[in-house]
């Protein structure tokens, strides 16, 4: 039989009481968390958002109360009326902020009933997480999630609160609109008023925000649901959230001040201290010392020691001259037994292919011909790439294309990539061991980098043409329209677009746009799209830029990204109340689903069936 609230109110929360409370009386309402029966004395856990609180059920101080308290399980709902206590001296839990208190109830009102869960809040991991997501509402009881969804709250307040004190406006933009190509797939939605056409969920509220610049709105953000229906990952959902701004009349600095402060009030919020301003790097730094565009500089980055090698060397080692020979830090390798050095040596083997010849320089030292070799390459690399000397416990391997393979100068992007793929895998696999990815619970546990000056172009080997590389509203750098390589040398046209990276992870990206409607033809041009393509796809924005449009710029931050390296945890579906698998399936509501064909007909949709 349950009870009746009737009019009695909560005066206080699982997570609020202490010492200096004793005497007083309280309503506390929550969820069972665990029980304990010592016959006569019944132990409650009783949990909300704020805490646990023990309370406790004597037979003698509650009659009434403790033969309910022998029938409740846990994840009913009670309220527990009673007198706040201290507990004894060997009763008192230090592990719990409400440790020091108890509460004798004199009365127990059972609100409502919970069937045996699937698995319980009261457990620290679950390690079934499809059985999570199908109960999320369960699994949001957990401390652990619900911490995260706190920090998630007091982050994204941090950031609107900072940017309002900055003069931006809130403003919010259509989820209902136009597709247009941002680089994924876009989620549809049929029009009942309109047979035959289409909405698109927003990728971004790209052409929105440059719309309100042209408006003269001057600084807009939003904290922007976005929609992508791409494979999932991770760190990847089909919806998703951004931090999304715009300003007019900045200069990069403009922009990067602005990020870096709202980014440090929520790292405060969350305990976390940054140091600002962020360091730079252009992207072919970027791709020269780490292979990669989102560095992750908690590691040293490659460098290229081909001046250690004298000629014989080369042609003694099979190694090609021409091209650059890099070196990396393994972290971790010393101490390993032979059968693991040859296990490592064929996973490396596998892991740069047949084009790529790698030296060990822990083997180089123990060969007479070659030790003084490796003597000169530790010395190179350990000055390159900012140490002081190569550790011990750290050793290296150098990578070069195989002499005779004769590659193009054009591949020592391949190689700084395969040699920058390598850095990590090694890196993730000797993580354990590595220095760098120590928790110091400081500002160096954060490595930030701004990545600039990214190619405009990039070249589609399927359609054999160029397309854009960041989206097609990013304005080029000055000097490489002026100098006509647009249409002479479309690979060194560099963009004024910049990524924001957090230890190898891409935060948001951003550039200064296009504002003039001649130069906006002309890149549409240069990527092989006619006038009345351009007029089809983006007509309307088009001819907002006639009318007088400012130049502007901005960025575009996940907050789910955010939140998961604050809350240090692996997925983006440990932050977001209610994500998706990586099959975009909502298995809590079971979405995506079947229509009823009425809801078809009205919209003019007829069911195709795969063969």
């Amino acid at each position: 039989m349950l009870d009746f609230l009737g009019t009695r109110q909560r005066t206080h929360t699982c997570g609020e009481l202490r010492a200096a409370d004793a005497g007083k009386t309280v309503t506390l309402m929550g969820w069972v968390n665990r029980r304990r029966d010592h016959g006569n004395l019944i132990f409650l856990d009783l949990r909300d958002r704020y805490g646990i609180t023990q309370i406790v059920l004597d037979k003698e101080i509650s009659p009434e109360g403790h033969p309910k308290a022998e029938h409740v399980r846990p994840e009913y709902v009670v309220a527990a009326i009673g007198k706040v206590r201290l507990r004894g001296a060997d009763a008192i839990n230090p592990k719990m902020v409400t440790g020091e208190i108890e509460v004798a109830a004199t009365e127990l009102l059972v609100l409502n009933d919970s069937k045996v869960p699937p698995f319980s809040p009261a457990e620290d991991a679950i390690q079934n997480e499809e059985v999570r997501l199908k109960y999320r509402y369960l699994d949001l009881r957990r401390p652990e999630m619900q911490h995260n969804i706190e920090t998630r709250h007091k982050v994204a307040l941090a950031v609107r609160e900072y940017l309002a004190n900055q003069g931006f406006y809130e403003i919010e933009t259509p989820y209902l609109t136009g597709s247009t190509p941002e680089g994924a797939r876009d989620y549809l939605v049929p029009s009942r008023v309109n047979p035959g056409t289409f909405y698109a969920l927003p990728q971004s509220p790209q052409l929105f925000k440059q719309i309100l610049m042209i408006s003269g709105l001057d600084k807009y953000f939003q904290i922007a649901r976005c929609f992508r229906d791409e494979d999932l990952r991770a760190d990847r959902q089909p919806e998703f959230t951004q931090i999304d701004l715009e300003m007019s009349f900045p200069q990069q600095e403009t922009v990067f001040k602005v990020v870096e402060g709202f980014l440090k009030a929520a790292f405060e919020v969350a305990g976390e201290k940054i140091d600002t301003p962020f360091p730079r790097m252009t992207y072919d730094e970027a791709i020269r010392l780490y292979g990669i565009d989102k560095p992750d500089q908690r590691l040293p980055p490659m460098t290229d020691i081909r001046d250690v090698f004298s000629a014989e060397e080369l042609g003694s080692l099979k190694i090609e001259p021409g091209l650059p020979i890099v070196a990396i830090v393994i972290p971790g390798k010393q101490g390993m037994s032979n059968t693991q050095k040859k296990v490592f040596g064929q996973e490396i083997n596998a892991a740069v292919g047949p084009d790529l010849a790698w030296l060990d320089v822990e083997r180089l030292e123990k060969s007479a011909e070659y030790s003084a070799l490796a003597g000169r390459i530790d010395a190179a690399a350990g000055k390159n790439c900012g140490l002081a000397r190569v550790e011990p416990e750290n050793r290296l391997i150098v990578l070069s294309p195989r002499i005779g393979t004769e590659p193009p100068a054009k591949d020592r992007l391949w190689l700084y990539k395969k040699a920058g793929q390598l850095r990590l895998d090694l890196a993730k696999r000797f993580q354990d061991e590595h220095r760098a990815f120590e928790k110091k619970g400081n500002a160096d546990d954060y490595k930030f980098l701004w990545v600039t000056d990214f190619p405009f172009f990039e070249w589609d080997e399927e359609k054999k043409t160029w397309t854009f590389a960041h989206h097609p509203f990013t304005s080029p750098h000055e000097d490489d329209l002026i100098a006509g390589r647009m249409e002479s040398d479309p690979e060194a046209v560099r963009s004024l677009a910049y990524d924001i990276v957090l230890n190898g992870l891409e935060l948001g990206s951003g550039s200064i746009r296009i504002h003039r409607q001649d130069v906006q033809s002309q890149i549409f041009r240069a990527l092989g799209m006619s006038d009345e393509e351009a007029k089809a796809r983006f007509g309307f924005f088009l001819e907002a830029l006639q009318y007088g449009t400012p130049p502007h710029g901005g960025i575009a931050l996940g907050l789910d990204r955010i939140v998961m390296i604050l809350t240090g945890t692996a997925s983006l579906r440990e932050v977001i109340a209610f994500p998706k698998t990586a099959k975009a399936i909502d298995l809590m509501v079971d979405a995506p689903s079947a229509v009823r064909d009425e809801q078809l007909k009205e919209l003019h949709i007829r069911p195709v069936t795969r063969s």
